[in-house]
């Protein structure tokens, strides 16, 4: 399947290391690339339409899933490197290991090339760096069939590899954009679309305002909330009900909560 005689066992080959590079933010924006650890993650990305360039496989971890993604990758063009399962754990993440790590092309995040739909459901993130918030987040806008999710600051690193992780592979599933909070709102506003904003100090309740039509539901970090960038007469604040000792939800539970209120009121 490889076409590789034997399997890369070395850690310090110059194409193992280069992956392992992708670890961090920088080399992954150098080269436009980024991994994807596992088997329905790759499978996911490439019914996404991702690029993947190589994937580094270790044959004796393959599932049915990981055979059929390797396959895939593999006649799409991309090279299928054979290695150990030691060389593999270097580039895989978490403790579950599919046999598979891939490396795959970031896609275009031109704010101005979002295809959105009539009266599109969009998804506006700010400030939330946490891989694991990210990535649910992520989930449940494909899960609640939002037609977008924006990053609108540079912190927020959508391709982060245990973003992908966490997202399950939902990420290649969800048309994605990033661009600095002022661009954003500016393209919401030539779009149509109303802000709805979830603050802990809003006056109003998130089932109390109109969802429907075409909408921008933004949401901050837990630790720092929103900035300035989103407060405005044109922007509508809502908040959630906290009736216990904790002041606000995780950003990813905020996030389904509204979303799926949302997808209620829109039938």
């Amino acid at each position: 399947m490889t076409g590789h005689d034997e399997p890369l066992t070395s850690p310090k080959n110059p194409r193992i290391r280069a992956a392992a590079a992708l670890r961090d933010r920088r080399a992954r924006d150098e080269a436009g690339l980024t991994l994807v650890d596992g088997s329905r993650e790759l499978a996911r990305a490439l019914a996404g339409g991702a690029r993947v360039m190589e994937a580094f496989v270790d044959e004796d971890r393959l599932d049915e899933e990981g055979l059929d993604a390797v396959a895939q990758a593999r006649s799409r063009g991309a090279a299928i490197v054979a290695v150990t399962a030691t060389v593999l754990d270097r580039l895989a993440y978490g403790d579950r290991s599919d046999g598979v790590v891939a490396t795959v092309r970031i896609p275009d995040l031109d704010l101005e090339a979002l295809d959105l739909p009539v009266d599109p459901l969009v998804v506006v993130v700010e400030g939330v760096e946490k891989p694991g918030n990210l990535g649910a987040v992520l989930r449940s806008a494909d899960g609640a069939g939002a037609d977008a999710v924006i990053a609108s600051d540079s912190r927020t690193d959508l391709f982060n590899p245990n973003a992908i992780r966490a997202s399950l592979g939902a990420i290649f599933a969800v048309p994605l954009a990033a661009g600095p909070g002022a661009a954003v709102r500016g393209v919401l506003a030539a779009r149509g679309l109303r802000v709805v904003t979830a603050r802990v100090d809003a006056d109003a309740l998130y089932t109390d305002v109109d969802l429907r039509g075409p909408v921008a539901i933004v949401l901050g970090s837990e630790a720092d909330g929103l900035t300035d960038a989103w407060a405005g007469p044109d922007v509508v604040p809502v908040r959630l009900p906290m009736l216990g000792v904790a002041d606000s939800l995780n950003v990813s539970i905020a996030a389904a909560v509204l979303l799926y209120e949302a997808r209620r009121q829109r039938g």
